[in-house]
């Protein structure tokens, strides 16, 4: 695309891109509780592998489960927020759209909560001094 029809918001600095980043996670923050209820379970999370003195790779394991739901989230919000704006009456196509996009919230939260299962039986049980078997 030559630069005569690329967007003016096409070719932007790194600032300029990070800072609609940054307005992205704001308004998501402000709409959507969901972000919110995330954002507490990632400090329960952050919580329990301090004081149980997680291994490094647990902290890896966590970092990226949090970011899949944290990021399907904003996903799913920015599909609804697009989908609302376009067509703001309720259409078929419309709702499959939303509801695909919940449903990947859905899936990367229950992998999260399959991932914490093990992080507590594999970890936080020995931890405590208990053993399931």
């Amino acid at each position: 695309m030559s630069d005569t029809h690329r967007p003016p918001w096409k070719g932007q600095g790194f600032v300029a891109r990070l800072g609609h980043a940054v307005n992205g996670l704001r308004a998501a923050w402000r709409l959507e509780a969901s972000v919110r209820t995330h954002a507490a379970a990632t400090v329960a999370v952050t919580a329990l592998l301090t004081v149980s003195h997680a291994p490094a790779v647990w902290w890896a394991v966590m970092a990226l489960t949090v970011g899949a739901v944290v990021s399907s989230e904003l996903l799913n919000t920015a599909v609804e927020a697009l989908a609302d704006h376009l067509h703001p009456g309720h259409h078929p196509a419309i709702g499959l759209c939303k509801d695909v996009a919940a449903g990947a919230v859905l899936v990367s939260t229950l992998a999260a909560l399959a991932v914490g299962a093990a992080f507590v039986v594999g970890h936080v049980l020995p931890w405590l001094g208990w053993r399931l078997v």
